[in-house]
């Protein structure tokens, strides 16, 4: 059981090391960063601890995330419902007008409301993150065999009863598959939160664009890129004991 459990999070387990290291041990790779950024006094972002950036940002995207996957999967399971046919378009139209507006923009759009800080760059992710997990909640309710519905109706379920023990059951691998892309997609996007007064990882990037300084470009990016990689591996991780 041990071999196996260590099997299965071998690469999760990989990932996350390489990004903790990356996160403490940054410093230790200055003369790599000089190479890279040879005319610049600092080759390594100091301004905040990486440690602390990843915490922000796996605060601000988590956030995001529980916010989408509540309303996202509720409005989908609502729309699916006998009584909320009528609004399945309506639904399905607003979660896709959230990816058709560049986060840039959501972005200079919320400021002047929220102003600068945290809740601008979640209420953006929110908007960008809905589409997946409408779409495939949609997707693995629709899909179920409506004969499986008919032997739970049978047994004398009630339409609760169905949708807590057979439909969310058998729709678990599809929606946790639009959870899986709209929180990796987010992790990246998350990054431009620094432009709005969001310390996260996007701070090295942004402080690297302004001050030409490419090392700090690629400490940010690497640091995302990782993140992204281990979140994305447990997700794998996860789907195949949700369809066990």
């Amino acid at each position: 059981m041990t071999e196996h459990w260590a099997s299965r999070w071998r690469v999760p387990v990989i990932w996350g090391l390489l990004l903790l290291a990356g996160c403490l041990l940054m410093g230790q790779l200055e003369a790599l960063f000089r190479w890279v950024e040879p005319d610049s006094r600092d080759v390594i972002f100091s301004r905040v601890d990486f440690l602390v950036l990843l915490g922000r940002h796996l605060l601000v995207v988590s956030v995001a995330a529980v916010l989408a996957t509540l309303i996202g999967v509720g409005g989908a399971i609502a729309v699916t419902r006998p009584g909320g046919r009528d609004f399945l378009p309506l639904v399905a139209q607003v979660a896709s007008l959230g990816q058709t507006f560049p986060p840039v923009a959501v972005l200079a759009l919320a400021v002047p409301v929220l102003g600068f800080g945290t809740l601008p760059i979640v209420v953006a992710l929110l908007l960008y993150g809905l589409l997946p997990i409408v779409r495939n909640t949609l997707a693995g309710i629709e899909g179920i065999d409506p004969s499986v519905r008919e032997a739970a109706r049978g047994m004398g379920m009630t339409s609760g009863q169905i949708l807590r023990q057979v439909e969310l059951p058998l729709a678990a691998p599809v929606i946790l598959a639009g959870i899986r892309t709209s929180v990796t997609i987010n992790i990246a996007t998350a990054a431009l939160g620094a432009t709005v007064g969001s310390s996260n990882l996007g701070d090295p990037i942004i402080s690297g664009i302004v001050n030409g300084n490419t090392a700090y470009i690629v400490q940010g990016a690497v640091l995302i890129a990782l993140l992204a990689l281990t979140v994305d591996s447990v997700f794998a991780r996860l789907a195949p004991a949700r369809r066990a």
